[in-house]
């Protein structure tokens, strides 16, 4: 099978002595053109892995600056091919990897085999999905195998042990530790329970785990790094988009990317 391109990453900033950031932004918000500039202009400023959110009408893990950026895409017009579009207009224009955060359901609408073929074509690197758990990814495991698409399956504090070796041994690119229970946005202080998270997935074999939810700044970025893999960032990221456009969104990755080097 074909080397992820997100493993590949992640491995060769832990071999520079820190880890990787990831960057979240929706497709669509404030428009279809502004997006892709926004994920190219976090490439640009030190962002190394992006993660592309598809909006969808019941976003039940957003926060308030994610759900109000995603239903400001949806009333706009977003189409799912538009994801598409978007990845492929920023993969001609940086290169890092792009996955795509989607819940299931959209997937599962547009046809799973179909989506995987268009991720592929697009140059995607595949698919983060917060509500499926392995035990029910059958078909995605099928068909992510066949194109060698990554699967990114959420560990939480919550998951037993049982859950969080089903996790790492599902995922490919990278399993994505939850620090905190709820829904995203940014936080004063990452919970401690990410720790506890990853040092359990390390015990399940996992050689590459990043941590979201609640990643709001450098120091936060730099501490996490410290155990994790990947230090993930959402929230902060749309917020700077809504509040200030293109050029605020580049100067909070550079200012994150600091955490990172």
């Amino acid at each position: 099978m074909t080397a992820s391109a997100v493993a590949a990453t992640i491995a060769s900033r832990v071999d520079a002595g820190s880890g990787a950031l990831i960057g979240y932004l929706p497709v669509g918000f404030p428009t279809l053109e502004t997006s892709i500039d926004a994920a190219v202009a976090l490439v640009e400023n030190g962002v190394d892995i992006l993660e592309l959110g598809l909006p969808y009408s019941d976003p039940v893990m957003d926060g308030a600056a994610i759900q109000e950026a995603t239903q400001t895409a949806l009333a706009s017009g977003f189409r799912l091919r538009d994801g598409f579009t978007a990845i492929e207009q920023v993969r001609a224009r940086v290169d890092a990897p792009v996955l795509v955060m989607t819940y299931w359901n959209p997937v599962v609408q547009y046809g799973v085999e179909r989506f995987a073929q268009s991720l592929r074509d697009v140059g995607g690197a595949g698919l983060i999905t917060p509500d499926l758990i392995p035990d029910e990814a059958e078909d995605w495991v099928h068909v992510s195998d066949e194109l060698a698409l990554d699967r990114v399956f959420l560990a939480a504090p919550s998951s037993s042990e049982a859950r969080l070796q089903r996790a790492v041994e599902a995922s490919r690119g990278f399993v994505y530790a939850v620090s905190t229970m709820g829904i995203t946005g940014a936080r004063a202080d990452v919970d401690r329970a990410a720790r506890g998270v990853v040092a359990r997935l390390r015990e399940a074999g996992s050689t590459s785990a990043c941590v979201g939810l609640g990643i709001s700044t450098a120091d936060q970025v730099r501490d996490v790094l410290t155990y994790a893999d990947g230090a993930i960032v959402g929230s902060r990221l749309v917020s700077a988009l809504a509040e200030g456009g293109v050029r605020a969104v580049g100067a909070a990755a550079t200012e994150l990317a600091a955490g990172a080097n």
